[in-house]
């Protein structure tokens, strides 16, 4: 099917958002939503090809800009100050996500109804956090994501269904944070699923994860059967959940 993407310019309160947009403006009928949440290097290519990814499945998807005015990050201390200035001031960030998902809702070409989102490290924390507190989600999607939690939900809040694709050998999300947000899905009584891919290190789905590990001396690898089985076990959950 003819996919069309361009980059696409929105507002959170007084900060320029630049996010990345791909799907078929000419869709006789509307597509489900997906929103796709960057690593903690921003809103880059690999994000943006992950968008196009989902659109030639047959969704409308918008790669979403949460630090403002498209900005990347090259060095691990430029994406974590990029990274901590979000979580460390949680109510804009959720205001950013908000903006994104009015964006692609009140598209001719979304069915404002079926919106997902995914997420990849700290991506996998914002559309996590955005299940917990409630956003209009059918789904969410975490790939090799921070499972800390900031707001604990209470039992029913979890509206959204939720999966959880871990590296197994990620030294990056403690043994304890998976068993913490287990333990909390369950108590909220959530839909969820954790698959824990063995052997795969954190960053696994992207193909410059073992370069960036290697420059920068960090636990990060990509890992390809992990990162076409966890695409498999995400495209599996979307079909089901909208019916594809």
């Amino acid at each position: 099917m003819p996919v069309q993407s361009e980059t696409i310019r929105y507002r959170s309160g007084d900060t320029n958002l630049q996010g990345y947009l791909s799907g078929d403006p000419h869709t006789p009928t509307p597509r489900p939503g997906v929103l796709v949440v960057h690593e903690w290097w921003g809103c880059n290519d690999y994000i943006r090809g992950r968008a196009e990814q989902l659109a030639e499945r047959g969704y409308t998807a918008l790669a979403v800009d949460m630090y403002g005015n498209g900005q990347t990050a090259h060095t691990p201390d430029g994406a974590g100050a990029l990274m901590n200035a979000v979580l460390g001031d949680l109510e804009t960030g959720q205001a950013r996500l908000r903006a994104a998902y009015d964006l692609l809702a009140a598209r001719d070409d979304t069915d404002a109804g079926r919106i997902a989102a995914i997420g990849y490290c700290f991506g996998g924390a914002v559309v996590l956090h955005a299940a917990r507190v409630g956003l209009e989600l059918a789904a969410v999607v975490s790939f090799h994501g921070a499972l800390g939690s900031f707001h604990t939900p209470a039992p029913g809040g979890v509206k959204a269904r939720i999966l959880v694709c871990h590296g197994a050998a990620d030294a990056l999300v403690p043994d304890s944070d998976v068993d913490a947000f287990k333990a909390e899905m369950s108590a909220a009584g959530a839909d969820y699923r954790f698959i824990a891919y063995p052997g795969a290190l954190h960053g696994f789905t992207n193909p410059g994860a073992t370069e960036n590990g290697t420059r920068f001396n960090l636990p990060l690898a990509y890992d390809a059967d992990a990162d076409r089985q966890s695409w498999q076990d995400m495209t599996a959950l979307l079909d089901e959940v909208f019916g594809q």
